[in-house]
């Protein structure tokens, strides 16, 4: 099992070497060093308030550390153009955020070559269908409208994708579908960072975890391993 402060190796997506981050007088991480291991599920886990968000929004330089290092593909994050960085890493935010009339059109909003064909490919790997492509957008449940925002960050073909806490507003059935389409991506080898305060849905689909608390890194491993992550015996 990775321990804490254990330095990154060439399997990594990222790695943080004793980051830290301030905001005036609060400490929102403190001294983190840790690894995303590539093409794999990483859940960030803790209670609220633990930094968890501050350091998924760290991976595309939405928050900037106050000190330390971030890297992606073993490249600083500084030294990233941080368009081409956020095409490479994209996020998902906790509400869906829908910005065109048409499910087609808003697929394009990164990518606007994408043909009809490739829009279908890639509602199909969220798990809608493709008569959704000419669905007004304002029509579509919570679910729905989670999933179009997972298809449009493919859209770009990142090496990563960011999600932060994007089933909390979603019933079972929703939660449910979009768990599958993470597993999915991550056989297929992408990169997922998932912000969760759900244990079991952490447990579910991650392989990896970072539980944080109070800004601190208390424990990294297999999520199997993680005694934060553990059925109550």
């Amino acid at each position: 099992m990775v321990r804490v402060g254990e330095r990154p190796t060439e399997t990594n997506a990222f790695a943080l070497d004793q980051v830290t981050v301030r905001r005036g007088d609060a400490t929102l991480l403190d001294g983190i060093t840790c690894a995303v291991p590539a093409s794999a599920c990483t859940a960030l886990v803790g209670p609220s308030g633990a930094g968890k968000t501050t350091l998924l929004r760290l991976l595309n330089r939405l928050e900037e550390p106050t000190t330390g290092t971030v890297t992606f593909q073993g490249r600083p994050l500084a030294a990233w153009n941080v368009l081409t960085l956020r095409r490479h890493v994209t996020l998902v935010g906790q509400q869906p955020v829908l910005l065109t009339d048409t499910v087609l059109d808003d697929l394009r909003v990164g990518r606007p070559g994408l043909d009809r064909h490739e829009a279908a490919t890639l509602l199909d790997r969220a798990h809608l269908p493709a008569a959704y492509l000419d669905r007004a957008t304002t029509n579509l449940s919570g679910g729905e409208a989670q999933r179009v925002c997972l298809a449009r960050a493919l859209a770009v073909t990142p090496g990563a994708l960011l999600l932060d806490e994007p089933t909390s507003a979603l019933d079972a059935v929703s939660t449910a579908a979009v768990e599958d389409v993470v597993r999915e991506l991550v056989t297929d080898g992408l990169t997922v960072v998932l912000v969760s305060h759900n244990t079991a849905q952490a447990r579910r689909v991650s392989d990896h975890v970072l539980v944080l608390d109070e800004g601190r890194l208390v424990d990294q491993g297999e999520a199997h391993r993680v005694a934060y992550l553990k059925e109550p015996a």
